[in-house]
């Protein structure tokens, strides 16, 4: 199914002043990290920034003109990055904004819903456009989502640790608010389609309700309603349906629905051990165009696997288990409720999304429409993940000034 093309071997002065460039840039950025907040994490952003020049250097060889779009993208995303370093850090001022960032969230995620405003997009209504301006506001919904979900487990984690009558089940008057905002937000997303940023959500708030309490009964009674859900929507909602067939048998329809999931197969299989080398993998047809349908979005992981093969695929995955320990030891060496719960959830939400698409492009579990923190093409995506790294790295520096 793939035609090889001719890469050049020459280095164009242009990629080479974009590398330049961007390593500048990441370098004033870890100069305003370490001038004020000198005891953050000194890896969280050394690892940000190789995934980031791992994406911009494979967007950049599917198709310049997105690269560039991309670079701009990367450039509001470390400014608004230094922005979180230097006036926001003491970001335990959030916690009396938990109500007020809860709401926010879910009127982010309502906004794609409204006339004149949403845009569908591969069946998922996802988009706001803004005259020339369109993003994504569900990826900034999930930063204020963790933040609300911290400081409220943390105020009743006693409570809902404490179980109460026959079951051993915590008062029903705590889960109240807890599940208006959440029980909203999924109702949002079940309006929306969109299946990845449902199952990142729901993994998010699961993994976080594990940390406040301890208790697996969460997490099994979790897993249930999800997979009851999921029945639901399955017999509901065609969209998630279709997903579902084509992850049991992409080759039932390989030209067609499981079109790209086939050639995301190929892809991978076709990268070997070590790959066809940067820029000599079998991506872009002929007369124009890639073989596999957003391969810059949805299917970047696809392209890394067919240029750098199964080592520089698994060193990606690497790079995101690294990140995740890193965060999560933040996290254990936190001292006060509302930084460990913090800590965790922006760590999970990094972590999960990345298991989400990588496990759908591999086959893994079913195909969702998220993106590769900061790998994929997607400005909205890439902003709203440096604010994410940059709160953490506020929590760091907190948490090691304290020890």
């Amino acid at each position: 199914m793939f035609v090889a093309r001719q890469a050049s071997d020459d280095f164009s002065t242009a990629s080479l002043s974009y590398a330049a460039f961007f390593g500048a840039l990441f370098l004033a950025a870890h100069i305003v990290l370490r001038v004020r907040l000198p005891r953050a994490d000194p890896y969280l952003l050394p690892l940000v920034g190789i995934l980031t020049a791992v994406g911009l250097t494979l967007i950049y060889r599917i198709d310049p003109d997105l690269a560039f779009r991309q670079g701009l993208w990367v450039v509001v995303g470390v400014v608004a990055f230094a922005l979180v370093v230097v006036f926001v850090p003491d970001y335990r001022r959030l916690d009396g904004l938990k109500y007020t960032l809860g709401i926010v969230a879910v009127v982010l995620l309502v906004l794609p819903a409204l006339p004149g405003l949403g845009a569908t997009i591969n069946g998922a209504s996802l988009w706001v456009a803004v005259g020339p301006i369109a993003f994504q506001p569900g990826e900034f919904a999930k930063v204020a989502l963790v933040i609300f979900l911290a400081g409220y487990l943390r105020d009743n984690r006693e409570m809902l640790s404490m179980g109460v009558g026959p079951l051993g089940l915590p008062s029903p008057k705590h889960f109240g608010p807890l599940f208006v905002v959440w029980g909203a937000a999924m109702l949002v997303l079940f309006q929306t389609n969109d299946l990845g940023g449902g199952l990142l959500y729901f993994s998010v708030f699961l993994a976080m309700l594990y940390v406040a309490t301890a208790r697996w009964t969460y997490v099994g009674a979790g897993l249930g309603l999800f997979l009851a859900g999921a029945y639901g929507l399955y017999h509901v909602k065609p969209h998630i349906a279709e997903r579902v067939s084509i992850w049991i048998d992409p080759w039932k329809d390989a030209f067609d629905d499981g079109y790209q999931l086939v050639q995301s197969i190929y892809a991978i299989a076709g990268g070997g051990l070590f790959g066809a080398g940067l820029g000599q993998g079998v991506l872009l047809k002929p007369e124009g165009g890639t073989y596999i349908p957003f391969l810059e979005t949805d299917f970047i992981y696809a392209a890394i696997s067919q240029e750098l093969g199964l080592t520089g695929a698994a060193a990606i995955v690497l790079l995101y288990l690294i990140f995740a320990y890193r965060g999560l030891r933040v996290a254990m060496l936190a001292d006060d409720g509302f930084s460990k719960l913090l800590a965790a959830g922006l760590t999970a939400t990094l972590a999960i999304q990345a298991f989400i698409i990588i496990g759908g492009v591999t086959k893994l579990i079913p195909l969702t429409g998220i993106t590769l923190p900061f790998v994929s093409y997607g400005g909205s995506s890439v902003v709203a993940n440096f604010l994410l790294v940059g709160l953490l790295l506020a929590v760091s520096n907190h948490v090691n000034q304290e020890r």
